[in-house]
């Protein structure tokens, strides 16, 4: 079943890669719309699939990432239309050089193919998946986990109304019946139908997908975001951002994990730190930490330094100056989204740098690492490995180039 659902997928392809732009804008249109009209379906669905993981005893932040209400349902509609709207890709020229024997050489923007989507209790990634796909001429094959399977079958069958209305195949955007973790073993081989695989979720899942995988993978294990207070503008501003980055959504890879903070300023920061998180946030701390934060602070152990919460929990350490905050992030970090608050430019400029992580930013929360966030539409995931993107992805990371060459008669001597 799973080499059917790829076959039909590798067909759809070829006539998604062939449609007009006019073409798929509509059916993009028209997704959004199906979407639209299909919200009491779609909180449906949802609704047995939050019941479902409450009994199972699901964590607090798993139900987050998969509860849908009225505004996010909208939002997923919205961010469709977004898509909808943006320039087009394909067929764009990249560059052009005009060679020494008169050969025109262009590079020109083409689909990838096929894209496999392995996520788990993201409702949000079937229709960010199917658009980003979608706008850049692929078909995608979408694996969800269990936990969102009924609100995944909800949302898939306003992406397929919307391919229909618009005479695209349906079978360009599919949903992987099973859920059980053979079906991925087996999805993730087919590497003469499918050209790239992206999962998003734990790093169990991740791992999982990238030791059976005969297929490229973009990985994104975790997200361990560190803020550095140097030296902010505003103490209470610094506070603001932190308890942005961190209380905001918990669950979510741009929150912050682990707050660094530089001596100088520790005796004053550490205890405004801890009065305004500790009612919300369980911190834990060094032995500088505990001695100016208080009892409310626990010990942190050498596993908080290179933990992923996803829950209302802050590792806070105190540093000697900026060589140390990238020496700790450099070790314990996942090359995610770091911060730096400080008004001292030239240590912002080394800090943004220095720091080899995907996003790194200043005077900012990290929870703007995200695609929307960055003017790139929908996000497709988030790459910490380097290839063939970096950092949130867009359309554009689901297209590649092509050569084009004119000639006026050339022969190679």
């Amino acid at each position: 079943m799973i080499r059917e659902v790829a076959e039909a997928a590798r067909a759809a392809a070829r006539v998604v890669a062939k449609a007009p732009a006019e073409v798929r804008t509509a059916a993009l249109r028209a997704i959004a719309e199906a979407i639209d009209g299909s919200v009491g379906e779609i909180l449906a669905a949802n609704a047995k699939d939050l019941a479902a993981g409450e009994a199972a005893g699901l964590s607090a932040a798993m139900l987050d990432r998969l509860r849908l209400d009225a505004k996010r349902v909208a939002g997923l509609s919205r961010a469709v239309a977004e898509v909808a709207a943006a320039p087009e890709l394909l067929g764009r020229v990249e560059r052009t050089e005009l060679r020494p024997n008169g050969l025109e050489v262009s590079r020109v923007r083409i689909p990838l193919g096929v894209i496999a989507m392995i996520y788990e209790a993201r409702p949000n990634v079937t229709t960010d998946a199917a658009a980003l796909c979608l706008k850049a001429g692929n078909a995608c094959i979408l694996r969800g986990g269990r936990e969102a399977i009924e609100s995944n079958r909800a949302l898939l069958r306003a992406v397929q109304a919307g391919l229909v209305a618009a005479k695209l195949p349906a079978e360009a955007v599919q949903l992987v019946p099973m859920t059980d973790r053979e079906a991925i073993a087996e999805l993730v081989k087919l590497d003469d139908l499918i050209d790239l695989c992206i999962p998003r979720g734990g790093e169990g899942l991740i791992r999982y997908v990238a030791d059976h995988a005969r297929v490229p993978v973009i990985k994104h294990y975790k997200g361990v975001c560190h803020i550095y207070v140097h030296a902010p503008r505003d103490l209470d501003e610094a506070v603001a951002i932190i308890a942005n980055a961190k209380i905001q959504r918990p669950g979510v890879c741009n929150a912050v994990e682990t707050v660094l903070i530089d001596r100088a300023i520790a005796p004053v920061f550490v205890p405004k730190l801890v009065a305004a998180l500790a009612p919300q946030v369980e911190l834990r701390g060094d032995d500088t930490v505990r001695q100016l934060g208080g009892p409310s602070v626990r010990a942190a152990s050498e596993d908080d330094w290179s933990a992923e919460y996803l829950d209302l929990i802050l590792a806070v350490r105190v540093v000697d100056g900026l060589d140390a905050a990238i020496a700790h992030i450099e070790r314990y970090g996942s090359n995610h989204t770091e911060s730096i608050l400080t008004t001292d430019a030239a240590i912002a400029e080394r800090f943004l740098r220095e720091v080899d992580s995907s996003t790194v930013m200043v005077n900012a929360s990290t929870r703007f690492a995200d695609g929307g966030e960055l003017g790139l539409g929908a996000e497709i995931g988030i790459s910490t490995t380097r290839l063939h993107a970096y950092g949130p992805m867009g359309a554009e990371g689901l297209t590649t180039t092509k050569f084009v060459v004119r000639g006026s008669g050339q022969v190679r001597t």
